[in-house]
């Protein structure tokens, strides 16, 4: 039997405890879209992350608590919540030897806004507080993950409409925070109907998609989360 991918799992930190946490729902989805997970360290030298990288077939950069604003070179918002000095670092450090090696990427909700920072744009730090739209769409759902928010428009074209299978699809939301400017390197490929962004890619690239919603609650009854997993794991056999 051939062997499964192996998917890099960059974990959140609980800064009180100090302890490295993983919500289950990710390795969850890997694992149903037939890969290994595997979780990175918090704290990793140079030489140690290269040789992580070398066992994994692609990267999946999970949600979490807030990057430090100095990461693209504002002050600290009132609004802005709490960080993580080490999962900052790890997560910047790693993404270079990522894209070096071609591993496939997927970034989810921090993941996007950590990939877009990382890659020089920028974020808001509160979207209530920083953008004024005509309806607010709760970003931030006062209901259960696997309950649906609202609906993210997709680009014609672009390889996250290949993986839904259309343009309109309906998604979870649990952030405050969202890209701003996006890096040079990507492309947006989703909105959410107050215009903010909602997904990227990077063309040219063998695997690069990130999403702001969370397809770890969804991909069991939903066919476009579902997909956008199976395709990454299907992108990470092949590299």
């Amino acid at each position: 039997m051939a062997k499964k991918p192996i998917i890099g799992i960059t974990p959140s930190h609980d800064t009180e405890k100090d302890d490295l946490t993983v919500r289950p729902t990710y390795l969850r989805a890997i694992r149903d879209a037939g890969a290994i997970p595997l979780v990175f360290p918090l704290e990793a030298a140079d030489e140690d992350l290269d040789q992580l990288l070398g066992l994994v077939d692609g990267v999946l950069f999970t949600g979490g608590p807030d990057v430090h604003p100095s990461y693209f070179g504002e002050p600290t918002h009132l609004h802005c919540g709490d960080v993580s000095p080490l999962r900052d670092k790890l997560e910047i450090a790693l993404l270079p030897k990522v894209l070096d090696a071609k591993k496939p990427v997927l970034g989810i909700c921090r993941g996007i806004q950590l990939l877009n920072i990382a890659l020089g744009g920028t974020i808001y730090q509160d979207i209530p507080s920083q953008t004024s739209p005509e309806f607010p769409i709760a970003h931030r759902q006062p209901f259960y993950y696997t309950n649906y928010s609202h609906s993210v428009e997709v680009e014609k074209g672009s390889v996250l409409e290949s993986i839904c299978g259309c343009t309109t699809i309906q998604v979870n939301s649990m952030h405050h925070q969202a890209i701003k400017k996006t890096a040079p390197s990507l492309t947006v490929t989703g909105y959410a109907p107050d215009g903010l962004v909602e997904a990227v890619e990077m063309k040219d690239y063998p695997y690069f998609v990130a999403v702001q919603w969370h397809p770890e609650y969804l991909y069991p009854f939903n066919e476009a989360a579902k997909n956008l997993f199976t395709s990454f794991v299907d992108a990470c056999r092949k590299s």
